[in-house]
């Protein structure tokens, strides 16, 4: 039976809309709306000269892209982060970086939309789509943002300022350069996983390495409850690394198809095969069950966080056991 279906080719970019921003008024009370477009705006900011720079040498003609009619978020790496970034990445200047990979980095900063920081900072967290095509199969990368500390971005880009408006979206300043993600990079950044990368990081496992890897890997990520709930099965057990490494193994394994980025809509009915063996995925009823007896089933709780090698579906039960062969 064939039960995953074949990964679409189509770059989708979704809008994320989560506000409309303030236009901003004068001393009298008047509504003053923005005439120049993004790239109009943060050319006359002396402080972002060198991401203008950078749109101009990347390809994919971001110049003309982002003085269209969006509406775009630009978080606007400020000179300070754009030099950090040369010299973190031993390039001289601009013109060292590959304009290919320089276009996807810059393209990792846009979230289709246009997205205030007082809307994100009601979500508190969550992802968002950005512009960047840099997954597999052409796939539009995730973004993390969180809250709790400021408005910060995948764990490390913290918006000094916020809400610029343009005629065509609007900037929020940040103090750093953000990345493109891989898997890890997700895990790590967003505090619900936290369970799971005690996991991975225990014993002799090598599960950070590989989930560094080229892939492409489907990872289904029990949060932090799901993990909690197994840890309160057993006394002994107060942190992920607890779990005895055999038991820990196999059910880590579970949770990773190999060689796959499979998003919501190729999930399809019926048995995958993961590392550890093989899940039964239920795509209407978005679950996804080990060989137990009785089955844990886990619903997926959040979808297609893609990263550069591959995309995770967040889950809220860990899976244990294999199915059994017929």
């Amino acid at each position: 039976m064939k039960i995953i279906s074949k990964i679409s080719n189509a770059v989708i970019i979704a809008a994320l809309v989560l506000g409309i921003s303030s236009c901003g008024d004068d001393d009298d009370g008047n509504i003053i709306i923005p005439t120049d477009n993004i790239v109009v705006t943060a050319t006359a900011d002396t402080d972002l000269s060198l991401l203008v720079a950078a749109l101009g040498a990347a390809d994919g003609d971001l110049v003309s892209v982002l003085s269209g009619t969006g509406p775009f978020t630009v978080l606007a790496p400020t000179n300070t982060a754009m030099e950090a970034f040369l010299t973190a990445n031993n390039y001289a200047d601009l013109a060292a970086v590959p304009t290919d990979a320089l276009q996807q980095l810059l393209l990792n900063h846009v979230i289709p939309g246009e997205v205030t920081s007082t809307a994100l900072t009601s979500n508190g967290t969550g992802y968002a789509k950005t512009a960047s095509t840099a997954g597999p199969d052409d796939t539009n990368i995730s973004i993390y943002y969180n809250t709790s500390n400021g408005v910060v971005f995948n764990g490390g880009a913290t918006v000094t300022t916020p809400d610029i408006a343009a005629s065509n979206g609007i900037i929020h300043k940040i103090d750093a350069v953000i990345g493109l993600p891989d898997i890890t990079t997700f895990a790590t950044v967003d505090p619900n996983l936290s369970r799971l990368v005690e996991g991975l990081n225990a014993y002799s496992f090598d599960y950070v390495t590989t989930l560094q890897g080229t892939g492409p890997f489907t990872v289904f990520a029990p949060n932090n409850a799901a993990f909690d709930t197994l840890l309160a099965t057993d006394p002994m057990w107060t942190a992920t690394g607890d779990i005895p490494e055999m038991t820990l193994q196999t059910a880590l394994n579970l949770h990773v198809i190999e060689n796959a980025n499979v998003l919501e809509a190729d999930l399809t009915d019926g048995e995958v095969n993961t590392l550890g063996g093989n899940v039964t995925i239920d795509a209407t009823a978005k679950t996804v069950s080990d060989g137990a007896d009785p089955a844990n089933t886990a619903a997926i709780t959040t979808t297609d966080v893609q990263a550069t090698n591959g995309v995770i579906h967040v889950i809220d039960n860990v899976l244990l056991s294999p199915i059994v062969p017929n």
